[in-house]
């Protein structure tokens, strides 16, 4: 009697048997899941899989589609895959360079290309040929010196690197028609299933619009986002002149003993960044500005860069305070509810900001003012007879998640204020298709902050982190452009020094929670870095605030 293997469906909470060696694929034939959108991969026992994987023992299965998180990453790894075969198809003597994600799309050039106005054309038109063509994206395991070969023929010098430096006797590439790479993740199973995309020109290249995550049939919009781009751009520039610009050539002067020089260099590229913004602030300060805005999205550094600014002002004879937007919240019973009907203690509303304003007019004026306190456990509002004037070289530092909403400070003219906006763009990439998350450095900060400070295990800090990113979608990043200044928080050498303490706290992760295919994903990325010791990083780094022995009281 054939042995049949037994299937849990989550998505229609049915169980059926099937042959052993029937694929994602054929099981969806079988059991006739109804979906707005078309599923691009599949949950396995909570890993990530690609639908052509193979059924040989008893599992259960979640299929995804592109609304999914692990969903819309398939399809962003998917569309790189047929943007350079694209690429190489049109123009085999040049180098695609995907660099970082930007305006809601991703940034890339397209290295020896002399760039035309029919450019960004051409590469569509090629792409949606592929994806029409519905050509098959495979995954096979090869030996490394095999792999090394493929990768050598097809000018991966930088994908050598990396295997030179994390060596495995066995190697996954994905392969698509004449075309070869590995994009970290899984893929869509063929190119049939990413059809929505545009190339668009952009600044220096050109830009993959990618689709919404609520409706993966509509393209997100995109608009041009100059001064993140130049943040992004000075670093990558910057990283390239040091030749740390991926894994492989970070690995590379580690392994070289080199360690030392990187903490050093980087932290010193990032004190230049700060004296230079004090100096800016410094300017504007004689020309009326007394309101320090900061923001920023979750595990930033944000808490790190207010005190570091705080010394540097002080450098430049200026006397910072700190006011705390903690002490404006309204009392309890007068915080607006969410749509489950809890209190959302994130919303601006949850803000007095009357008081707030009128407060912060008054010490711009060089008034006395009482300033409130907050009892978080009674959720009432107080005052003790705290007052603060300002001076005339005093400025007021204000550091929050809605310190770049205009609503905030509607009150307050824009002369008296210079809002900056904090965050981790990662510069880092794997190799030249495969780019580091900035989403992904800040998520590790926060899985080693929480166990370290917060008592949170692993699995609790990624059960939250859906809940984190959607208040950073809501009242973060739409206010990103009111900045006047954005600072990069991230350091080069960081997921080299996470990584140790980070990993320990991922294998912790059950193979029974959703969550552990995340872990999984985020292990996967880790392994390729080689591990820097933490002892010659100065306690005042951006990176103390979350693995600790920093210097600044939290």
């Amino acid at each position: 009697m054939e042995r049949l293997i037994k299937i849990r469906c989550e998505n229609n909470n049915s169980e059926l048997y099937v042959k052993p060696g029937t694929s994602l694929l054929d099981l969806l034939d079988i059991v006739h899941i109804k979906n707005k959108y078309r599923f691009i991969a599949a949950y396995v026992n909570n890993k990530s899989k690609d639908l052509n994987y193979l059924i040989y023992e008893h599992l259960s299965v979640k299929f995804i589609d592109a609304t999914h998180f692990e969903g819309a990453r398939v399809y962003h790894r998917s569309l790189f895959f047929v943007l350079y075969k694209a690429v190489y198809d049109l123009y085999p003597e040049c180098v695609l360079k995907i660099k970082h994600s930007v305006a809601r799309g991703f940034y890339f050039e397209v290295e020896g290309l002399k760039m035309t106005a029919d450019a960004p054309a051409e590469i569509k038109e090629r792409m949606d040929e592929i994806v029409r063509q519905d050509v098959p994206i495979l995954r096979d395991v090869y030996y490394l010196d095999e792999a090394k070969e493929i990768y050598r023929q097809s000018g991966f010098n930088d994908k050598l690197r990396l295997l030179d430096t994390r060596q495995h006797l066995y190697v996954t590439i994905n392969q698509m028609a004449n075309v070869y790479g590995y994009f970290y993740g899984t893929l869509a199973p063929s190119t049939g299933y990413v059809d929505v995309f545009d190339i668009r020109r952009f600044y220096d290249g050109f830009c993959l619009c990618v689709p919404k995550r609520n409706n993966p049939l509509e393209l997100e919009e995109v608009g041009e986002r100059d001064k993140l781009f130049d943040v992004f751009k000075l670093h990558k520039e910057w990283i390239e002149i040091l030749d740390v610009s991926d894994i492989g050539s970070l690995n590379t002067m580690i392994l070289r003993r080199q360690t030392g020089d990187l903490i050093k260099i980087g932290e010193a590229f990032q004190e230049k960044m700060f004296a230079q913004l004090a100096d800016i602030i410094y300017e504007k300060n004689g020309e009326g500005v007394k309101v320090i805005l900061i923001s920023g999205p979750s595990s930033s550094g944000k808490t790190t860069f207010s005190k570091r600014l705080n010394i540097q002002l002080r450098v430049f004879g200026l006397k910072p305070v700190i006011l705390s937007m903690d002490n404006y919240f309204v009392n309890r019973e007068d915080t607006p509810l969410d749509e489950k009907g809890k209190h959302d203690y994130e919303s601006v509303d949850a803000l007095d900001r009357e008081l707030f304003n009128a407060n912060l007019n008054a010490l711009i004026r060089g008034e006395e003012v009482e300033i409130p306190k907050f009892d978080f456990h009674d959720g009432k509002r107080y005052m003790d007879g705290t007052k603060l004037r300002l001076s005339e070289k005093s400025v007021i530092i204000i550091e929050g998640i809605h310190a770049l909403n205009p609503i905030l400070t509607s009150d307050v003219p824009d002369k008296n204020k210079f809002k900056i906006y904090v965050s981790a763009l990662t510069s880092l990439s794997m190799d030249h298709l495969s780019r580091i998350s900035t989403t992904d450095n800040r998520l590790l900060r926060r899985i080693v902050r929480d166990s370290k400070y917060r008592n949170h295990t692993a699995l609790q800090t990624l059960q939250r982190w859906g809940s984190v990113r959607r208040g950073e979608e809501k009242n973060v990043f739409p206010f990103q452009d009111e900045a006047d200044y954005m600072f990069n928080s991230a350091l080069f050498y960081e997921i080299s020094v996470l990584k140790r303490y980070a990993e320990p706290l991922l294998l912790e992760v059950p193979d029974t929670a959703e969550e552990y295919s995340e872990a999984k994903r985020l292990l996967s990325m880790l392994d390729f870095f080689l591990p820097i010791d933490d002892a010659e990083i100065p306690p005042t780094s951006m990176i103390r605030e979350f693995i600790g022995h920093s210097s600044f009281d939290y």
